[in-house]
């Protein structure tokens, strides 16, 4: 049976979710073979609180609101159904026995396919998924050096790496201009920075 859909899966605490993950989604959703691509909130750790961490359904509120008026990208919750810890191979087979039909791409930073080999079951993930790969956001220099270094320590037939336009932002910089009263609406989608200023996320 074919697959109905090729689904990204891009996982991230999305703490808050910023202009920087949307680019990379939405250039995996329009510029690859993906058909969607599914922001995979990772749920709180509750041996390691951190206090930085908004709670579960408040980051996914953000992803849903960030991704509403978009038909390729969705919010998921999904490991909010698995126990803590979730490691990524234990989220892959519940989503392959949910959506048998489905097949599932798993993205990644180059950066965390350099240690891809230290993943727990990781021969397991690279069989059940291809990865799909975009660079950090460095120097063009530094990316190509970064990305053939990354494709070098793991290379794979299942491993492909894509020319993302990434930007140099970070949820850390974004709370920390916020708890210091720096501007911040251009890193945030409209949505997203209107439920963080209604809530008074992060400013303390």
């Amino acid at each position: 049976m074919s697959s109905e859909k090729k689904i990204g899966l891009f996982f991230g605490t999305f703490n808050p979710i910023h202009v920087g993950h949307m680019i990379i989604a939405n250039y995996m959703a329009n510029y690859t073979d993906l058909d969607e691509v599914w922001m995979v909130v990772t749920p709180q750790n509750p041996h390691k609180q951190k206090n930085s961490l908004l709670e579960d359904y408040h980051r996914l509120a953000m992803v849903r609101e960030a991704v509403f008026d978009n038909n390729n990208l969705k919010a998921s919750n999904i490991e909010f159904e698995l126990p803590k810890l979730s490691y990524t191979i234990n989220t892959l087979v519940y989503l392959e026995e949910k959506h048998p039909n489905n097949e599932f791409v798993l993205i990644m930073g180059e950066d965390n396919l350099r240690t891809f080999s230290k993943w727990k079951n990781h021969e397991q993930i690279i069989d059940h998924c291809e990865l799909y790969v975009y660079p950090r956001a460095l120097t063009v220099q530094e990316q190509e050096d970064n990305a053939t270094s990354a494709a070098t320590n793991y290379c794979h037939e299942k491993v492909t790496m894509h020319d993302v336009p990434v930007m140099k932002v970070s949820a850390s910089f974004i709370r920390n201009a916020i708890k210091n009263r720096k501007d911040v609406q251009y890193l945030l989608t409209e949505p997203v920075h209107k439920y963080i200023t209604e809530m008074h996320f992060y400013e303390n």
